[in-house]
């Protein structure tokens, strides 16, 4: 027997993004902090992966950053909450990208561990999550980092640490 499926409103949600290769190359020649610094000023094009889930940029210093997300509708789990993939990544891009702030020119990175603590479910009612990514520690090869999710009025959401590979660019 085959049930009918309940007939709900559709939404959509059309997502835009310049060539990514363009701001690697761009970006290549700059210190990790440098090209973090014109990313918040507009002067060179996102990542892609932030402009499908709506992060945004908003504070940059060498070994510290900032990223804001809006939780929306179509970041909910069917639990009603945002999910857990979402706040991963929210999570990531921040200790990433402050690991980012601390690597010369021609270096690149890459996430070799994240681990992530949700101490509390978000909802897409919350105005503003800040995600802050800290580095614990830089080495020439492996660099550590940590980060803390909290609303406006500073209540924990998540918390983590990641991991990351450095190595230099061909």
């Amino acid at each position: 027997m085959t049930k009918k499926k309940a007939s709900t409103p559709s939404r959509s949600r059309t997502v835009t993004w310049e060539d990514p290769s363009i701001g690697f190359e761009t970006i290549r020649a700059m210190s990790g902090l440098e090209s973090l610094r014109a990313l918040k000023k507009g002067e060179i094009p996102p990542p892609p992966f932030m402009d499908l889930f709506g992060i945004e940029l908003v504070e940059v210093e060498e070994g510290r950053v900032v990223f804001e997300l809006e939780p929306e509708e179509y970041h909910l789990n069917w639990a009603n909450n945002v999910s857990g993939g979402t706040i991963s990544t929210l999570l990531d891009a921040a200790m990433t990208h402050a690991v980012h702030s601390t690597l010369a020119a021609e270096s690149g990175f890459t996430t070799v561990e994240l681990k992530a603590n949700f101490v509390r479910t978000i909802s897409a009612q919350i105005d503003t999550l800040r995600c802050e990514g800290r580095v614990i520690h830089t080495g020439r090869r492996i660099s550590t980092a940590e980060g803390r999710i909290m609303d406006l009025q500073e209540r924990l959401y998540a918390h983590g640490t990641a991991t990351c590979m450095i190595f230099p660019l061909v």
